[in-house]
């Protein structure tokens, strides 16, 4: 046991060093690019097309933050300003469902699924998303409260001095926070690995994944996408695919599901220091998994099976001629 905690400890620590390297210069620069005309320019540009969704022109930075890089960069830009709880919330589920494009979509080529269709999918789904909760949810007006950070951050320095030292306490809580909630999860992580109890999750999974249209054989690869995620759980599934004989159409339904909803747990809670309604986001994320696998296995079955009529219609004539 005292094993496991130690290389949990490891892991969370080295983790938390990787995060900590893009959270930290990123918030600095947002911080600082605040007070030129440079980001302010740009987020004028981008104001029209961010209302659309319900978000004001300085979301367009976190977004393509979190889209190009990750979620902690995603993160990171959006303690770098002041936003309403709807707005946090929005981008929060724009994010859950389309960032770190360039890599986690890497991994669907790898298995066989085309790049551009997850790609699209995931992109389409943010932007549904936030459609749908500006239109819905007419509440959080008030500004967001990033845990220890609104606390202790000057809201309004003057001279430079001022603004970089901001930028450098903003960074540093950011990483704290961050870092409180990964190293616990790597270290649960790691004992349920060497315990075997992912495996043992696997099995119990595999009801479900049938009732999403897969075979028992993918149920170590939702596992995998579901508890580490698509980027590191990467090599999990590409084995998954050699080893258990998992067809192209089970990959592609399971790599659907996972797009929407992957990693529920990491992605969830680092949420939590943003001072946002985490439940609703995970709901919102699993519902959306489930109904749009449905969707599609029942579209592929349907095709599937028209397609398996035309033949033995055919093959029928064919003998009868």
């Amino acid at each position: 046991m005292t094993g496991i905690m130690s290389r949990g400890l490891k892991e969370g620590m080295k983790t938390s060093w990787t995060l900590g390297k893009v959270i930290f210069p990123i918030t600095l620069i947002v911080t600082i690019l605040q007070y030129t005309p440079v980001l302010p320019w740009v987020m004028e540009k981008l104001s029209p097309l961010m209302r659309l969704i319900g978000l004001s022109g300085e979301a367009a930075v976190p977004l393509v933050l979190g889209n190009a890089l990750n979620l902690y960069a995603g993160i990171a830009a959006i303690v770098s300003f002041d936003f309403s709880v709807k707005e946090v919330f929005i981008m929060a589920v724009m994010l859950s469902f389309s960032h770190n494009l360039f890599i986690e979509s890497a991994v669907a080529s790898r298995v066989g699924v085309s790049w551009w269709l997850i790609v699209g999918i995931r992109v389409t789904l943010a932007l549904i998303a936030a459609i749908v909760i500006n239109l819905v949810w007419n509440g959080g007006t008030e500004m967001a409260q990033y845990g220890l950070i609104s606390s202790n951050v000057a809201a309004d320095p003057s001279g430079w001095g001022a603004i970089i030292l901001q930028g450098f306490q903003t960074a540093i809580i950011a990483i704290v926070q961050l870092a409180c909630i990964v190293i616990p999860l790597m270290v649960i992580m790691q004992f349920l690995r060497e315990k075997g109890w992912l495996s043992i999750l696997s099995n119990k999974f595999a009801p479900f994944t049938r009732l999403l249209g897969m075979e028992k054989n993918t149920s170590m690869t939702m596992v995998a996408g579901l508890t580490i995620g698509l980027a590191y759980g990467a090599g999990l599934m590409i084995q998954a695919v050699e080893e258990d004989n998992v067809s192209k159409k089970d990959m592609l339904l399971a790599l659907i599901f996972l797009v929407s909803c992957h990693a529920v747990v990491e992605d969830t809670l680092i949420f939590i220091p943003l001072g946002i309604p985490v439940w609703p986001l995970l709901l919102i994320r699993l519902t959306t998994a489930i109904l749009l696998t449905l969707a599609i296995a029942y579209i592929w079955k349907r095709v599937d099976y028209s397609k398996n009529r035309k033949e033995a219609t055919n093959e029928h004539r064919y003998n009868t001629l």
